[in-house]
């Protein structure tokens, strides 16, 4: 039997390590755990990835989740690895209570452009137009390192958005900031066809990542979790 308490596993966004999400996790306490993307840390850094992979990473790591109700909540590029997730669980029949995706339109309205995944200054004009913090400075030798890497995650994003993709059946719940240039409210509504389950919505002050630092965001991620 499932205890109280959920288990909630959070995928970054693209080029992303962790850094912007430490301050929700730190909020959510020992219930929450950092995805790892495979390629993304440890001997296998740098290593080139598919999609597939990384979902299967990501549900193989809700076994070292907490006891409780499963929780998945992704990010941006984050977002859409958590749905394929989700129904990568199902598929498995790991119960799924409650998908948060944040910062992402549906996935039928998704489309990467191209150069994304090829030109770094396109790459790198692009993520600063939507995430300004996400970048390190350019003197910062850090900085092509989270540009190849979010590179590497635009190019897988650009080859799920070409496949069709299954729907789970678990509800979710779609999160925006409200200043956020890469999402809409009409987007978000979006999101009810991609699942079988029922789908809320709710935008919140702040710009793409903005959003995740803010204790209203985590109160109702908590409650979302709470009531999954």
């Amino acid at each position: 039997m499932a205890t109280e308490h959920p288990g909630i596993l959070v995928l970054p966004g693209a080029g992303s390590f962790g850094g912007e999400l430490k301050p929700l996790l730190d909020e959510l306490g020992a219930c929450a755990r950092l995805a790892r993307y495979p390629g993304r840390f440890g001997r296998d850094f740098g290593r080139v990835t598919t999609f597939p992979e990384v979902v299967d990473a990501c549900a193989d790591q809700v076994g070292s989740l907490p006891a409780g109700r499963t929780v998945l909540v992704g990010h941006s590029f984050g977002a859409y690895v958590a749905h394929a997730t989700a129904a990568e669980l199902e598929r498995r029949g790991t119960l799924v209570h409650a998908l948060v995706v944040v910062g992402a339109d549906a996935p039928r309205l998704l489309a990467v452009p191209p150069d994304l995944g090829s030109d770094r200054s396109a790459a790198a004009a692009y993520l600063e137009r939507i995430d300004p913090g996400l970048l390190p400075d350019p003197s910062d030798e850090w900085r092509d390192v989270v540009l190849d890497t979010a590179m590497q995650d635009l190019r897988l994003l650009a080859h799920y958005s070409a496949a069709p993709q299954p729907y789970p059946r678990c509800p979710v719940f779609a999160a925006r900031g409200e200043t956020d240039p890469l999402t809409s409210d009409a987007g978000l509504r979006e999101w009810s066809g991609a699942t079988a389950g029922p789908c809320v919505r709710r935008a919140f002050p702040g710009g793409h990542s903005g959003l995740l630092t803010t204790p209203a965001f985590a109160d109702w991620l908590r409650a979302v979790a709470a009531r999954a």
